[in-house]
């Protein structure tokens, strides 16, 4: 059974960093690509970033762009997600998924129950 679990998120000041973390069990780790996204209340869930397998090709929301680096440690079967120059409109429930049904920024087979991020100004 495939499980995905979030971790590293919390309360940050404005212009802080956090990295987020997502640690998998139950599949072959280095085969499948990867994403974070987040929802935020009364918002739709939005796509933030997303890894193919091998770690090789990376995509990123653009709001993502220059502030989130997503990186695997395959060995490890971990995913992270560090986010630096955080903003308020940064604050969501940031969740881990696997293996996307089609394309990076689509649906995902397999999803995490998420971490909470929060911002202050």
């Amino acid at each position: 059974q495939v499980q995905l679990v979030e971790s590293g998120g919390g309360l940050v000041q404005a212009g802080g960093s956090l990295r987020l973390s997502c640690a998998n069990s139950g599949f072959v780790w280095n085969i499948w690509h990867m994403g974070w996204f987040r929802q935020a209340p009364g918002r739709e869930r939005e796509f933030v970033a997303a890894l193919i397998g091998t770690g090789d090709i990376s995509d990123y929301a653009d709001f993502a762009k220059g502030r989130f680096t997503i990186s695997r440690d395959n060995n490890k079967n971990t995913m992270d997600l560090q986010m630096s120059i955080l903003r308020p409109e940064d604050a969501a429930v940031y969740l881990c998924a696997a293996i996307p049904n089609s394309g990076l920024r689509g649906e995902y087979r397999f999803w995490g129950q998420g971490t909470q991020v929060t911002v202050s100004s």
